[in-house]
């Protein structure tokens, strides 16, 4: 991630209204964000097309329609590198007033990571590997189309779903149903996907939350920019993050040592 493109991008206030903009409803078209402002179709396309090269923005086809997504994956790394080091961890997500404005069924989460798909793959679908950036959960399955696969924390069963789509190393798709707490079983089961896309000597990894009904728990989205830091950092350095997802998993670790 260029951290200086993040920072040019946010220093200007247009781009940061389009930012707000998505805070407030994600997924829209370049039709409904040119009526939020004062400007020409060309000026708001010129805005988002300098959003998309910092990352902060996401586009994706639906059909017809280019339908554009707030991505906080940068922000959660400026976060991870600077105000981590003189602040108390925080709960991932954007904001408490981005969760309380939510009202979209699809969430795009997207980073470039300095490895190789197969590389990239094997750090998603492996068990110990998983556990230092994905809250210590322990992720267990056999990775084939219609299998289950489910996630453990201290024994008790914390979410599962099934694999619906498993393309190495390009793509897998799952069904997912947390079960953390009550208040997130009740939200009943959504969808992720990811999606890895070699870019020269990196990989794009894309990660779409769908199926989420409208005002869904943010506890089943909000902790994806901290997962994805965390594998970034994991593969390209082998070094840990001091975020609350991978601090859980050095205090299991912990745990579990003799005494």
């Amino acid at each position: 991630m260029d951290m200086d493109a993040v920072f040019r991008a946010l220093a200007d206030p247009t781009r940061r209204s389009l930012l707000d903009a998505l805070f407030k409803e994600d997924g829209q078209t370049l039709s409904a964000l040119e009526e939020r402002l004062p400007m020409t179709r060309f000026g708001v396309m010129k805005h988002l097309k300098l959003l998309e090269q910092a990352g902060l923005v996401v586009s994706r086809r639906r059909g017809r329609e280019k339908l554009h997504f707030l991505n906080p994956v940068p922000i959660r790394r400026v976060h991870d590198r600077w105000v981590s080091k003189y602040a108390e961890p925080w709960a991932a997500g954007l904001s408490d007033l981005k969760h309380k404005l939510e009202k979209t069924m699809e969430k795009v989460f997207e980073i470039y990571i300095k490895t190789t798909p197969e590389r990239l793959w094997h750090a998603i679908t492996d068990t110990e590997m998983r556990r230092k950036y994905n809250f210590g959960a322990i992720v267990t399955s056999d990775w084939t189309e219609g299998s289950r696969f489910e996630g453990r924390g201290n024994t008790s069963l914390i979410f599962e779903g099934e694999n619906l789509e498993v393309d190495p190393p390009r793509r897998l798709v799952q069904s997912f149903m947390a079960l953390w707490g009550e208040d997130v079983k009740s939200e009943g089961t959504s969808r992720v996907t990811w999606e890895i896309e070699p870019i020269g000597d990196s990989c794009r990894l894309t990660v779409i939350h769908d199926q989420l009904h409208e005002g869904a728990n943010d506890q089943l989205y909000g902790g994806w920019p901290m997962v994805l830091s965390g594998i970034k950092t994991l593969l390209e350095s082998g070094e840990i993050l001091t975020t609350p997802g991978s601090l859980r998993w050095m205090h299991g670790v912990t745990e579990q040592q003799p005494r």
